[in-house]
């Protein structure tokens, strides 16, 4: 981690003097020392990264998809990548079910009767006005849910407590967020009128994580409650004696009418400018926080470093085009989630072939730690080049291939679009994902500086290279 710009100074200097000061590709010298000033210039003198994420969260708050504040939003983003000098800035509507909570209370009942802080799952149906009572059946995982007979759960609550485990990359929430896609659905298909899930967090703090789940047929009523909370019930089961007995409140909307909207702007590139290299960010977020580490920071991040390439005198030899992803968070009737990201797909029928590499940053403000490519870019001189810029940034090389570049970037890939990562240390992520702590005061504004300086450089470099992302590697 690259903290400051005295110690990036440090790393810098290191990384000159084992390599004699020489260029790792001659032919590509001019690019590289282009790659190297935009790094230099966003740890040493700052980026506007930390003040579009202080603009977002600060004029919308919370911008749940398909609300009023997404749509300002992104018509505020629209006039502010305009105003940086950005080309073909367009916003780009598309239909969508809007979800909307009103209400929730979850709380035992009887002899152990006490509040728990919980939050209804996006998706999730209201309960009957008087709420639902019942008595709870816990388990410790969810393998233990799925386990279950069919029949078993009728007429009761179901309760997941399983740990989110701690992880630089976030595996973590890679192995438990099945449980908040999936697990109502497996509830209801062994009879429970209620699912109830320790959130999604790596923290022991009293804060709810909101999150989709998915819509269904025969909908139960869905909350997740705090990781403190979920350790109560555990107790409450090791002490035994009286039935646990839960009662679930909520009231949600739905609208399925709604609009929502993604916000794209670009660079166009100069000889090769119908190729196009895709970032950006979602501007949606949950409505508990502002929406900061997910994902103003990213929004952020990919905007400020396309601003930096955008202040060059001379332009890319491709296009670069961010986009503002909208209505990520959000699960759709029929089980489609991620609509902006779809809804660009769309609109680039005829034209995905020209898309050569994409990526997202949505993993929050921590500092970027490892870069991944595609396969056929390991073991290159662009690899080498890609590096040799980015180590002093505190980055390592992973070789195991870019699989995705973040949800947005899904349908790109299925359409046959590859991606590179730029790995962040999400480590701390899952302390304030999807919480009413998500807010400003969790960016640090010299990590969202070390971001940008590695976006865009890398970004100048994938522009300017002639490295086909999307062929086949070689045979060995």
């Amino acid at each position: 981690m690259i903290a400051s710009a005295r110690l990036f100074r440090a790393a810098l200097a290191a990384v000159v003097l084992s390599s004699g000061g020489g260029s790792a590709l001659a032919q590509d010298a001019e690019t590289i020392r282009t790659a190297e000033a935009l790094r230099d210039r966003a740890m040493e003198e700052g980026t506007i990264a930390y003040s579009v994420v202080e603009q977002i969260t600060t004029r919308f708050g919370p911008r749940l998809a398909g609300t009023e504040a997404e749509r300002r939003a992104a018509e505020w983003g629209s006039d502010y990548l305009a105003s940086l000098g950005l080309s073909n800035v367009a916003i780009q509507d598309f239909p969508l079910a809007v979800w909307r909570r009103q209400a929730e209370r979850v709380e035992i009942v009887g002899a152990w009767r006490q509040p728990l802080v919980a939050t209804a799952l996006g998706g999730s149906p209201a309960t009957p006005a008087d709420g639902i009572e019942a008595e709870a059946v816990v388990f410790e995982t969810y393998q233990d849910l799925l386990d279950a007979a069919p029949g078993s759960l009728t007429g009761k609550i179901a309760v997941v407590l399983q740990d989110t485990i701690r992880a630089q990359d976030g595996r973590g929430y890679g192995a438990t967020s099945p449980i908040r896609g999936s697990g109502p659905v497996e509830a209801a298909n062994r009879g429970a009128v209620g699912f109830v899930l320790r959130s999604l967090g790596t923290h022991d703090h009293r804060f709810a994580h909101a999150g989709a789940t998915r819509w269904s047929d025969t909908p139960i009523p869905s909350f997740a409650i705090s990781p403190p909370d979920a350790d109560q019930i555990r107790r409450i089961q090791e002490i035994g004696g009286e039935p646990l007995r839960l009662r679930l409140f909520s009231q949600v909307s739905v609208e399925p009418s709604g609009r929502s909207q993604n916000v794209i702007a670009e660079v166009r590139g100069t000889e090769a400018g119908e190729e196009v290299i895709v970032i950006g960010g979602h501007l949606d977020s949950w409505d508990l926080g502002t929406g900061t580490i997910d994902d103003a920071a990213g929004v952020a991040i990919t905007t400020a470093a396309l601003h930096m390439i955008n202040q060059l005198p001379e332009r890319p030899r491709r296009t670069i085009r961010v986009v503002w992803w909208g209505s990520e968070e959000v699960s759709q009737p029929g089980g489609q989630g991620l609509s902006g990201a779809f809804a660009y797909a769309r609109s680039q029928d005829g034209e995905i072939e020209n898309h050569v590499v994409a990526s997202e940053s949505d993993f929050g403000a921590g500092p970027v730690y490892a870069l991944s490519l595609p396969e056929v870019a390991a073991n290159s001189d662009f690899q080498r080049a890609a590096m040799r810029v980015l180590t002093p940034l505190g980055v390592v090389w992973d070789a195991t291939p870019a699989r995705g570049g973040g949800p947005d970037t899904v349908p790109l890939n299925q359409a046959g679009v590859p991606s590179f990562r730029l790995a962040q240390d999400g480590s701390d992520y899952f302390n304030f994902h999807h919480t009413a702590d998500d807010v400003l005061d969790r960016v640090d504004p010299e990590n969202l500086d070390q971001n940008v300086a590695a976006w865009a450089a890398l970004l100048w470099l994938i522009a300017n290279s002639d490295v086909d992302f999307r062929a086949a590697p070689a045979a060995e």
